[in-house]
């Protein structure tokens, strides 16, 4: 067998469907389309990201915002020179806002701008590793305190099943 000689399957084409020909004969008047709605009119498509008049996604995002993260966690800092000012053996956030130091109810990381010259226990959410190196020198303590919450629990799954 050569290519010329390839053909279909007997019985396997048809001819063309000529509609629109009048009212007399198959695939006359709606030509096989049915009365009225989107599927009958024109070419029976819509454009693409087309809604059914709904917005379309691609109106509906907002641009050029930028990415806010849920997880994110916002930490007030407070230098060593701060904690070198309070009197106190123990420094924790209760003191730090008592002094007006801290925003009531914010998370505390220790950061490592100044000096300790004394012995001083620290109680915070974070603290960077020069900071605790400086405290920890000095003869002081550092205890991470864990965060009373999650800010917003992992996606898993299904939101309606999995609760």
């Amino acid at each position: 067998m050569r290519v010329d000689e390839l053909a279909p399957a007997p019985g396997s084409t048809h001819p063309k469907k000529r509609v629109g020909r009048g009212i007399g004969g198959k695939g006359g008047k709606t030509a096989g389309r049915g009365t009225k709605g989107q599927q009958s009119r024109g070419r029976g498509k819509v454009a693409r990201g087309f809604e059914g008049g709904q917005m379309p996604l691609k109106q509906r995002v907002p641009k050029l915002k930028g990415f806010n993260n849920p997880f994110r966690v916002e930490y007030q800092a407070v230098n060593l020179d701060s904690l070198t000012e309070i009197d106190e053996p123990v420094v924790n956030p209760e003191i730090l806002f008592a002094r007006g130091v801290l925003h009531k109810g914010a998370f505390v990381k220790v950061l490592a701008r100044g000096q300790v010259s004394r012995a001083v226990e620290v109680h915070a959410h974070g603290v960077s590793k020069a900071a605790q190196a400086a405290i920890e020198a000095a003869g002081g303590s550092v205890t991470i305190i864990p965060l009373p919450y999650k800010v917003r629990p992992a996606a898993k799954g299904n939101q309606f099943t999995n609760r």
